[in-house]
């Protein structure tokens, strides 16, 4: 009688086992996904702060363009969603995605510090930040090379507040002083009208400064460098590995081609044209 019931027991452990792993494997498929909630959403919110050829906006139409701008597009329409952007500035990018105010956040620098509240994706381009000046302004000395050749007393350099450049240069700087503005334009405007003395941006948006104003700006990459970083999407942090890498492989395939490429290109000609 034992026995019979033992070798009942042991002949049901394996139907036993195949229910419990099918409703794991049903309950796996129930599971939604990030971008499933932004499917059924019907919008991708994509959070911008100005910074050509990044991200510009139109502030008569408020229409958003740069090469950032169109990866959003091209992310939404892979999705089969609507893009929508949501206005920020680069103080609040990261606050607001942890928020949940947008689903990602545009042209974000990766950094450690912002990877303990946010998540990445792969890198869509290489940042490097350069440091702009008018090629005639005493205080910088001929063939200047580095941050600490022109860390000098009576230097101000101009810089976008709560931006991965303001985080490198405030690190590196001991004597000259930082004049942070909120806005791109603003910081362009302080070297222009000599109330600061050096532009710190990105190197390839220093480069459209430089080229706006051929008869006196120039440009220095630091060395060594003051950054090197990789410009991607910024993910919330609750996304699983499988969400992330929906976006990693969007990225892939548009730098592998060089679509991103062209799509930078284009986003410099608008910029250069605006300026002209």
């Amino acid at each position: 009688m034992i026995s019979n019931l033992i070798s009942s027991a042991l002949r049901a452990l394996p139907a036993a086992a195949l229910v419990v792993g099918l409703a794991g494997v049903a309950s796996a498929q129930a599971a939604e996904g990030y971008w499933q909630g932004v499917q059924k959403a019907g919008v991708l919110r994509c959070g911008a702060a100005v910074a050509p050829p990044y991200i510009m906006r139109d502030p008569a139409s408020g229409e958003y363009t740069g090469f950032f701008a169109d990866l959003c597009r091209e992310f939404a329409e892979t999705l089969q969603v609507k893009p929508e952007f949501v206005d920020t500035t680069w103080d609040n990018i990261v606050a607001g995605l942890q928020a949940g105010k947008w689903d990602v956040s545009l042209a974000l620098n990766r950094t450690p510090a912002r990877a303990m509240a946010v998540q990445f994706s792969i890198p869509a381009m290489e940042y490097q930040i350069s440091l702009a000046y008018n090629k005639e302004n005493p205080k910088i000395p001929a063939g200047a090379k580095s941050v600490a050749d022109i860390d000098k007393e009576g230097v101000t350099l101009a810089v976008m507040s709560g931006t991965a450049q303001d985080k490198a240069i405030s690190a590196s700087i001991k004597t000259a002083q930082i004049l942070r503005l909120p806005t791109n334009d603003e910081t362009r405007l302080a070297v222009v009208s000599k109330r600061a003395d050096i532009l710190v941006d990105a190197s390839d948006t220093n480069q459209l400064f430089t080229q706006s104003n051929p008869d006196w700006a120039v440009a220095m990459n630091p060395e060594p460098a003051l950054a090197k970083q990789g410009v991607a999407f910024g993910l919330p942090y609750q996304l699983t590995a499988a969400d992330k890498e929906v976006v990693d492989i969007f990225l892939e395939e548009r730098v592998a081609t060089g679509h991103v490429e062209v799509l930078i290109k284009k986003a410099v000609d608008e910029v250069l044209k605006d300026s002209n």
